[in-house]
């Protein structure tokens, strides 16, 4: 799988509609308006950028340009990194199947028993600031949303090292420990099952 085509369908995914729009409307001089007109995603952008042959892995300027215009400087920081690297963290950067289950199982614990208090939870877990303002302007009426998106950022962020026992011991920093003893009981209920 091409890693630059990865990157993209990464950045897509993590656009917002009003960060959409914005893109399209900076490629107003280089992509016609029928094909404007048809885009639903950054997919699909992206994809035209890519025909007309105005980004490629090795030609990243005009993506570099448009990522700035719309104030995504994390998607900036990607973009150089992956530039510097020469491709994108590779899949066997991600937890193993056991793990993201537990992940699964503790974040829905943490969902639906931390309430307002998830933006210290997720500094303990070093999740940038920028980060869960963008996360808040998205969700603006939906804590538990908001909540969800910044844990999976912080999945996403940490790759393989995301572990549940980061989680716990970060609900405890945050004296969280009611919901920290409810993940470890769950923790442990699926450790136990899958012996």
């Amino acid at each position: 799988m091409d890693p630059f085509l990865t990157l993209l369908n990464a950045f897509s995914s993590s656009l917002s509609e009003p960060e959409l729009a914005a893109l399209k409307f900076l490629c107003r001089g280089e992509v016609t308006k029928r094909k404007l007109e048809s885009v639903q995603s950054g997919r699909d952008l992206f994809g035209f950028l890519l025909e007309q042959q105005l980004i490629a892995s090795d030609k990243v300027s005009f993506l570099e340009e448009l990522l700035k215009n719309i104030k995504r400087e994390d998607l900036v920081s990607q973009l150089k990194q992956f530039v510097e690297e020469g491709g994108v963290t590779a899949p066997d950067d991600q937890p193993d199947v056991h793990e993201k289950r537990l992940q699964k199982a503790a974040i829905e614990i943490i969902c639906d028993n931390v309430g307002r208090d998830w933006k210290m939870l997720m500094r303990k877990l070093d999740v940038s600031e920028v980060k869960l303002e963008r996360i808040v302007a998205a969700n603006p009426f939906n804590l538990h949303e908001q909540l969800l998106q910044s844990l999976r950022e912080w999945q996403k962020w940490k790759g393989r090292e995301a572990k549940v026992a980061d989680l716990i011991k970060a609900l405890r920093a945050c004296n969280m420990n009611l919901v920290a003893d409810k993940v470890e009981n769950k923790v442990l209920q699926l450790n136990t099952g899958t012996r």
